[in-house]
């Protein structure tokens, strides 16, 4: 794990791109925007790309609060995009002030591959038993950088990810139903 001081060398060096602050040994996430509320009364097929995209509601650009209530989901971008080369790769973790408290910023998919330029979405959601409310700019989350050791492939962009009106799940188009279904 690369420590503050190699973080902010890498900077320097143009090896990383980042405009945050940092809290510790990484990277600190704020909430940025847009936000995108979730529909939570639907049937998800991940095979079917119509029936997830109707998961979502609309980008919010102008989100100030949301009120996140137990169960609920929403996906937020960070304020700052972060580059990375071939050579780092990243996990977020949530803060522990928050966690304690029952927030989850990144349910079930922590990692930043070597290569990643963009915006990071975070998947914020309510594991607690009451009604939490964050803000827009409020710390959230560190990510955590990693020096790749050995050869690595050469680091592409996402086809699904990374740009800003990308915050939703394309697991149906990259993923198409026929290429696994056994019927």
């Amino acid at each position: 794990m690369l420590t503050a001081n190699q973080i902010k060398k890498h900077i320097a060096s143009g090896e990383l791109t980042w405009h945050g602050d940092l809290r510790g040994d990484g990277l600190l996430l704020c909430l940025g925007a847009p936000l995108r509320r979730t529909n939570s009364d639907r049937l998800v097929d991940p095979a079917d790309q119509d029936s997830i995209d109707g998961f979502y509601q609309p980008a919010d650009a102008d989100w100030d609060r949301v009120d996140l209530v137990r169960g609920q989901l929403v996906l937020c971008q960070v304020k700052h995009p972060v580059c990375m080369g071939p050579r780092h790769a990243g996990a977020i973790g949530t803060l522990s002030h928050l966690a304690r408290v029952g927030l989850a910023t990144h349910v079930t998919s922590p990692w930043v591959l070597p290569g990643w330029h963009g915006p990071l979405t975070l998947e914020l959601h309510n594991v607690g038993p009451t009604v939490l409310r964050l803000h827009r700019g409020m710390p959230v989350a560190r990510l955590l950088l990693f020096a790749m050791v050995g050869p690595t492939g050469d680091a592409a962009p996402h086809p699904f990810y990374g740009t800003g009106d990308q915050l939703g799940s394309r697991y149906a188009s990259e993923f198409p139903f026929d290429t696994y279904h056994q019927g």
